[in-house]
């Protein structure tokens, strides 16, 4: 039996780290995930594929190599094992909490008109693409209520670039039968600031679309230091 003095002869000490996680579970379920800090998040996260290991520096080394938690858990496979400590079974962890992140942030958009609810369709879009390495072109295809029909990434590219062709896009939104579409980049370097490509390239599209009277309601660009919204700046 162990008393204040430590443990009994021949027992030993329970592992320091214990009595930390029982605290770190106590806070986030009273107070919820925004009273902690990320490092401390993502050891929460941790613990169930490293249950008999202190995590802290695991996790504290993770946030130094990408940023936050919403960047760790958006980080390429590849890149994740990098870190050492980090196996497959972490990683694979981590990408399921990515997936449910986008999961809960499309089912917002669900059964509802996107027009009327576009804080949930920024949310989807930074949710979605804002922490990714490489840029890639998303189309939100909508019916004439506006209400989601598909949402289909058309091209993922470069860390600057991705090829999109307007005629592929009148094709794929014919084929859905959508009278509108919203679209959608990320920019990796985090600044959302449209440059004169996307400018030049959501004009073909429009030009592409027009004729068959589809609507372009936006376009979306989102990075880490927020988003852009070419409608919004009068580009379109």
């Amino acid at each position: 039996m162990e008393d204040a003095r430590g443990p009994a002869p021949g027992q030993e000490a329970a592992p320091h780290y214990l009595g930390h996680r029982d605290r770190l579970r106590a806070r986030f379920a009273q107070s919820g995930a925004d009273a902690l800090p990320d490092y401390e998040l993502l050891e929460l996260a941790l613990y169930r594929a490293i249950p008999r290991r202190d995590v802290k520096p695991l996790a504290k080394a993770l946030i130094r190599r990408f940023g936050s938690f919403a960047e760790v858990i958006s980080a390429e496979p590849a890149r994740l094992a990098e870190i050492d400590g980090i196996g497959p079974a972490i990683i694979a962890d981590l990408k399921l909490m990515e997936a449910a992140g986008h999961r809960l942030a499309r089912g917002a958009l669900a059964e509802r008109p996107l027009l009327s609810s576009w804080s949930a369709v920024l949310d989807y879009c930074r949710a979605t693409m804002a922490f990714s390495a490489r840029e890639q072109f998303r189309i939100l295809f909508l019916d004439k209520r506006n209400h989601l029909i598909a949402d289909e990434v058309q091209g993922r590219g470069t860390v600057d670039h991705t090829p999109v062709y307007p005629r592929e896009v009148a094709r794929r939104a014919l084929e859905l039968s959508a009278t509108a579409v919203i679209l959608a980049h990320n920019h990796p370097s985090g600044d959302p600031t449209p440059s004169a490509t996307d400018v030049k390239m959501t004009r073909e599209i429009i030009g592409a679309l027009d004729p068959l009277k589809i609507v372009v309601h936006d376009h979306i660009i989102v990075g880490r230091e927020g988003h852009a919204s070419l409608r919004g700046l009068k580009l379109i």
